[in-house]
């Protein structure tokens, strides 16, 4: 049975945008000789796909996708990538846009956005942790071409994989322009749909996995939340990460005044964000950091760690805390909730600096390192 197909765009990701090109992206001609590997789209949801979902959809016309016919996950996903992908590839220029590709095709653009598995092994399942070390130094050393979402990441291949830093392009992510500050009547609907009960929350987005320092965030809660105003909550957004990827993960006893919505939808998400007084996103480990930037868009002030790539992102235009230190992550709620006018100030720069990041530039930067692995 054949193992792959071309696929035609059809968008995952609520409210994705039209193809649009800035000046000079289509100078390139289109062309049926870059293939853009598309296994990643048969996944959940994450901020991976909605990369491949942006940035392929302003390229539809541009790129030959190929995909397996039906979702593939583990050994059977790999050898698909592995075996199959290069025998329909044949000579042609492939774009990996997911941190991972095959081996066999030299002639392959990668986009790399975080070295988590590498990093922090330890919180991995030990297959996809052992896998990951073992593809991934060999792969950014064989490609024409890599595309790093950040300097942070760019820095870590070169650590780990000794690359030459020339051969990797930095091209951050974009935020879709639906991230925007939402009407009230929206955010108060989606409040009674997700059983908030207060206007004033501040927001923890992710997927309950180690990374994403839950339990942190929780031990700092209850050390400012006395602090605050009893009409301000704590929602924790978002579901537990896959089983065959990620440790369990163990929360201890819940302080007051947090509320826990589960699974929301990407569509929902703009409204959320712009709801919220502030974002509290104090990771351990980002490659990039897209619930960072898409708070910054809808208005909301983030708080970030000190570490790993989401400095880039934010830059002055949120907190900075040591994800480590609970006091610190405490201070800094405390402050952006009890401070207006500081409050004002970081969101309307946060608004501002999130406009500099687009998907059609990312997309635009993304088909000239194609064009240059290329030849065109």
């Amino acid at each position: 049975m054949e193992s792959v197909v071309n696929l035609t765009r059809t968008s995952r990701i609520a409210g994705s945008s039209p193809r649009v090109f800035e000046d000079g992206l289509a100078n390139c001609s289109a062309n049926r000789g870059i293939v853009v590997n598309m296994r990643s789209m048969t996944a959940d949801l994450s901020g991976v796909q909605r990369y491949v979902d942006q940035v392929s959809a302003r390229l539809e016309d541009k790129l030959e996708r190929l995909a397996p016919i039906r979702p593939l996950q583990g050994i059977k996903g790999h050898l698909w990538e592995q075996c199959w992908l290069p025998r329909k590839v044949h000579s042609r220029v492939l774009w990996s846009p997911a941190n991972t590709g095959p081996l066999l095709c030299e002639q392959q653009v990668l986009t790399v956005h975080d070295l988590a598995a590498l990093d922090h092994p330890e919180w991995f399942a030990w297959k996809f942790s052992a896998w990951y070390r073992f593809l991934l130094p060999r792969l950014v050393r064989s490609v024409r071409r890599v595309v790093a979402v950040s300097e942070f990441t760019k820095r870590r291949l070169v650590e780990i994989a000794g690359v030459d830093p020339v051969k990797i392009t930095v091209i951050p992510n974009g935020v879709d322009q639906r991230f925007r500050p939402c009407a009230a009547a929206a955010i108060d609907d989606l409040r009674e749909r997700l059983k908030i009960s207060s206007n004033r929350y501040v927001l923890s987005l992710g997927t309950v996995e180690p990374r994403k320092n839950l339990p942190v965030q929780l031990d700092a809660w209850s050390r400012c939340v006395e602090r605050l105003p009893t009409d301000t909550w704590l929602v924790i957004a978002g579901r537990a990460g896959q089983r065959h990827v990620f440790s369990n993960v163990n929360m201890e006893r819940v302080p007051p005044r947090v509320h826990f919505t589960g699974f929301v939808r990407d569509a929902d998400l703009p409204t959320l964000y712009s709801g919220a007084l502030a974002l509290l996103y104090p990771s351990i480990y980002e490659g990039f950091g897209l619930p960072a930037l898409e708070s910054m868009a809808s208005g909301t002030v983030p708080i970030v760690s000190n570490s790993t790539a989401l400095p880039e992102v934010v830059a002055d235009c949120g907190l900075t805390v040591d994800p480590s230190d609970s006091d610190s992550i405490a201070a800094a709620i405390t402050s952006l909730v009890t401070s207006p006018l500081m409050h004002r100030d970081m969101r309307e720069r946060a608004i501002r600096r999130a406009h500099s990041f687009t998907w059609e530039k990312t997309a635009a930067m993304t088909w000239e390192v194609l064009c240059q692995a290329s030849g065109l």
